[in-house]
């Protein structure tokens, strides 16, 4: 059963509250704290990411630097420059946009979105903020000689290769799969697994392809999410950190040392991201800066002045 985290006070009153579940790993990967049910599969949704693209990493992708793997990593705003990344990646692997197969989109960010609109611009697959996924995938089909029409199909040998990995790196057994909004299979892992994924991400000797894909998202935290985007706030204020948020209130990172966390909100509120990461990272002893202290307690604007706060739900981490 899920336990409260997040709660949001205005005017003194206790407004709603965001419930859900979390794990939190030690350095040793045992479990420090678990609210709620972690030891369940819940769909990891974009948390998934970085596993992956450690799939395609060990199936022959060859990204050209950190950047280029980053944006196979990115849930992107669709901003120019993570939109001209994505295309230099089908370029240069021989695909335009049209071999994309996620679903035609509106860019994630809202700047970006507001300026495709105001200029008459329509939804179009690169725009998708998984584009820079399927283009590294369809890379990654090109590299086996593996069809790279229908590479969304779970039967299609680079999803399995997917499931494979995820497979390995979470230690769990294989189960039903879904179909996250891009199209793709999403395999679903428990919380507990999904936090010790990622230390084995931050904790994997250098040069491995493990390595690789936490020293990408730390390198380039802005191009695998975008300006002002919560994993970029938290990456740029906790040194070390590794994180990748999800759809529907799903996030997962590890500190250097494999300190790590994974969580479910139950509703998917976004609030309650920042606020309840943060009241982690105080808890796996990461240390507290005025500017943390302002992220983990936005205020609630009533008339233009605070009237409230979001915050994590003292007492509970």
């Amino acid at each position: 059963m899920s336990v409260e985290l997040v709660e949001v006070v205005r005017s003194g009153f206790r407004e709603c509250v965001h419930r859900g579940s979390v794990v939190l790993l030690g350095a040793d990967g045992e479990i420090r704290l678990e609210l709620g049910e972690v030891h369940g599969p819940i769909f990891p949704r974009s948390t998934n990411k970085p596993l992956q693209a450690l799939a395609l990493l060990r199936n022959g992708f060859t990204p050209a630097d950190d950047a280029e793997l980053a944006i196979a990593i990115a849930s992107h705003y669709g901003e120019p420059d993570q939109v001209a990344a994505v295309r230099r990646l089908l370029e240069r692997n021989g695909r335009t946009e049209n071999d994309l197969e996620c679903p035609p989109d509106l860019p994630l960010g809202e700047l970006p979105r507001a300026l495709l609109l105001a200029a008459g611009g329509k939804p179009s697959r690169i725009l998708m903020n998984c584009s820079g996924k399927h283009a590294a995938m369809l890379a990654t089909c090109a590299a086996n000689a593996w069809p790279t029409r229908g590479y969304l199909d779970p039967a299609h040998p680079l999803q399995q290769a997917v499931v494979e990995t995820i497979a390995d790196v979470t230690g769990e057994p294989e189960t039903d799969l879904g179909i996250d909004g891009c199209g793709l299979p999403i395999v679903p892992v428990s919380l507990v697994n999904l936090a010790r994924a990622f230390a084995t991400l931050v904790t994997a000797a250098p040069h491995t392809p493990e390595r690789r894909v936490a020293q990408a998202i730390r390198a380039h935290p802005r191009v695998i999410s975008g300006t002002d985007a919560p994993d970029l706030l938290l990456m740029s204020e906790t040194p070390g950190l590794v994180c990748k948020i999800g759809a529907d209130g799903v996030h997962a990172g590890a500190l250097p040392d494999g300190r790590a966390f994974a969580y479910k909100v139950d509703d998917g509120a976004e609030r309650a991201r920042i606020p309840l990461t943060l009241a982690i990272l105080r808890r796996l002893g990461v240390p507290w800066t005025d500017r943390l202290a302002e992220l983990a307690a936005p205020p609630i604007l009533g008339g233009g002045a605070r009237v409230g706060v979001i915050r994590a739900v003292p007492g509970v981490l």
